[in-house]
């Protein structure tokens, strides 16, 4: 009887003062895409961000940009980032991280030419063979890689 009441007043809250509501009640998140990119020959890229914490080395992506789906936005973010289409997207995984209050959507996608452009943000693009990962790669995203390559994609080991 409570739920009903609860859920009648509800209701009848203006639309403007119900999203307020919710947007200080719900956690924010921001929401990224990256993917494994591989190549014919079984790599997969990787890049060396300026910005980015540690080491640097990464897998790419980027944040999504308000009103952007996650395929487009990864797509755009290659297309910035190092001048790079991709072919046979689809996703991998998804992550939720609590410090950066940060949910990522991992695709993986075959490389459609090279990637011959670098943008500001990034130091150097490198393909790599799985067993040859940069020791200074952090251990989720070699996981990723493992995980995206086990499962049907084709290496050239």
């Amino acid at each position: 009887m409570l739920k009903d009441l609860v859920g009648a007043i509800w209701r009848r809250i203006p639309g403007r003062l119900k999203y307020w509501a919710v947007r200080f009640t719900q956690p924010r998140f921001t929401v990224t895409a990256a993917a494994i990119v591989s190549d014919d020959a079984g790599r997969v890229l990787l890049l060396h961000h300026r910005f980015r914490p540690g080491s640097g080395w990464g897998i790419p992506g980027g944040f999504v940009e308000q009103g952007e789906q996650p395929e487009a936005a990864l797509r755009r973010e290659l297309r910035e980032e190092v001048a790079l289409k991709i072919k046979d997207l689809e996703l991998l995984s998804t992550r939720a991280f609590k410090r950066a209050k940060q949910i990522e959507i991992v695709f993986r996608c075959r490389a459609l030419g090279e990637t011959d452009q670098l943008s500001f943000e990034i130091k150097r693009a490198a393909w790599f063979y799985p067993h040859e990962l940069p020791k200074e790669l952090p251990a989720d995203q070699a996981h990723l890689i493992k995980l995206a390559l086990a499962d049907g994609a084709e290496t050239h080991d």
